[in-house]
């Protein structure tokens, strides 16, 4: 399985597709780290602008943890299109080339040949995860600094710099899970179809139609909701709370594992029984 996997491995990175995410995060996050650079005074006066009136602030709020942060949430909901550029053609592609045929020569049972090409694609979507890590807080820090954490949600925290790191490798965890669950839709609708366009369209419309559905307050859509795997993906937020809200992260964790898993066996089940000889 270890060579099949290095050869998928091989097959990915071969294509110029693949790095698009890597180079397009390696735009985007300096361009956010040179504006903040010049103009992040600015964006934390009019953040706290609220708070200002009833508390004086003091220290070095304007640092690598706080740029890293405000990263992961701008970026965050871009991620899915980076993924699904390869993901949607781990199949797909295969078929548009025309190497089924060869492939199923080989003495590699259908089993092991999507168990290789998921797994390869899980790995691409970790080290896109930890490039974008890389960039947004090592990067950050480097030029930053570091200090307490402010996080605005409904409410305010500031965290002490000794509290803060393990929350951002544990929100990259979480969010490695959300894209997981990503790349294994597109592995899905790319068993379904001979050219890569269609599973990137399909995955990006079922992720905009599903969030859709979970911002309509119709009572017929609340049964559903809460296993609608979008309504899960940006849970990793709970890390940057106080209390971390463990149970919230377990029972989305669970219905992300679930989402991944059943994609898979449908994949598996729809590829074994697909005619790819004729």
């Amino acid at each position: 399985m270890m060579n099949l996997i290095s050869i998928e491995m091989y097959k990915i990175f071969r294509k110029l597709r693949t790095y698009i995410g890597f180079i397009a995060l390696a735009v985007l996050i300096p361009i956010i780290q040179i504006a903040l650079y010049f103009e992040g005074d600015g964006y934390l006066d009019f953040a706290t602008r609220n708070i200002k009136q009833s508390f004086v602030i003091v220290g070095n709020l304007m640092n690598g943890y706080l740029i890293a942060n405000i990263v992961l949430q701008m970026l965050f909901v871009h991620i899915p299109f980076l993924i699904v550029l390869v993901g949607g053609d781990l199949l797909a592609g295969e078929a548009t080339s025309g190497t089924y045929r060869m492939l199923i020569t080989r003495p590699i049972s259908r089993f092991k040949l999507v168990t290789s090409k998921f797994l390869s694609g899980l790995i691409y979507t970790n080290l896109l995860l930890v490039w974008m890590l890389i960039l947004s807080l090592g990067v950050s820090v480097l030029i930053f600094g570091t200090g307490e954490l402010i996080v605005l949600k409904n409410k305010i925290y500031i965290f002490a710099k000794d509290d803060v790191l393990w929350r951002f490798f544990l929100s990259y965890g979480f969010a490695a899970l959300s894209m997981s669950t990503v790349l294994a839709l597109s592995f899905l609708f790319s068993s379904f179809v001979e050219n890569a366009i269609g599973p990137i369209v399909a995955t990006m419309a079922v992720i905009i139609i599903f969030l859709i559905l979970s911002a309509l307050q119709v009572d017929f859509l609340q049964p559903i909701k809460p296993y609608l795997f979008v309504n899960h993906m940006a849970v990793w937020r709970e890390f940057m709370s106080d209390p971390v809200d463990y149970s919230k992260i377990f029972n989305s964790g669970l219905i992300l594992v679930g989402h991944i898993v059943g994609f898979y066996f449908i994949t598996l089940y729809s590829f074994i029984k697909k005619d790819i000889l004729s």
